[in-house]
């Protein structure tokens, strides 16, 4: 009888074991809840700094990898993801066609040769601001950053390279409409990876969205960079 009971038993163990198996062995972090802003809440909390060029260069900010290894460069994913039709897409990831909407001067793009992928905040501005501290590890993230969605921008190639590395208060998109979505963008971008700002960049910053009404800034901060320079 003892046998028999100690057979049930292992035998209940055994069928229990799979269900078991099959649990994952880690639940998943959750996702970090976004921090939201009024817009002139948000530009308050930039840090102020003084901007230094120095020892920039656009080399020290690796861009347009194939981080996940899909044969999609960086500049592909933001075209494949900000296509408002089907893009069409040849071997290698190459995006021959599809619809854009360049929100900077409202044009319309089906050709992708015509588009840039724009840094928000440029590369020279981030060094300016505090990525030349950074790592090279982390300039590069901060340049192929997808897990943002107004950290690249697809915007005709025109008003991309009339931008340059010029900030607010140097440079606007050309349609007014698009200035307080831009202002949002460019304080979350800055505080996202907790970039400074000058002076002339934040009278301006302030003085857009006096006009802005309840214009919000949502951002998640990027990891912190574990590697000092």
């Amino acid at each position: 009888m003892i046998n028999t009971s100690l057979r049930v038993l292992a035998a209940v163990t055994l069928l229990a074991l799979p269900a078991l198996a099959a649990g994952p062995a880690h639940a998943a972090p959750p996702a970090p809840a976004p921090h939201r802003l009024a817009l002139t809440d948000a530009i308050k909390a930039l840090p102020l700094a003084a901007e230094s060029r120095e020892g920039y260069q656009r080399t020290s900010f690796k861009h347009w990898i194939d981080e996940d290894h899909d044969r999609c460069s960086t500049r592909a994913e933001v075209l494949i993801a900000e296509s408002r039709t089907e893009p069409v897409i040849e071997a290698r990831c190459k995006v021959i066609s599809g619809t854009w909407f360049s929100y900077y001067d409202g044009q319309t793009a089906t050709d992708p040769k015509g588009l840039d992928i724009d840094h928000m905040v440029p590369l020279a501005e981030a060094w300016d601001s505090g990525a030349s501290q950074w790592s090279p590890a982390r300039r590069q993230d901060y340049a192929n950053d997808l897990d943002a969605e107004r950290s690249l921008v697809a915007v005709t190639a025109k008003t991309n390279r009339s931008k340059a590395d010029q900030d607010p208060a140097q440079w606007l998109p050309p349609l007014a409409d698009a200035r307080c979505t831009y202002a949002a963008d460019w304080t979350a971008t800055k505080l996202r990876w907790s970039l400074t700002a000058d002076k002339t960049e934040v009278t301006k910053l302030q003085e857009l969205a006096e006009g802005c009404g309840r214009q919000e800034v949502e951002y998640v901060p990027a990891p912190e960079d574990t590697i000092t320079v």
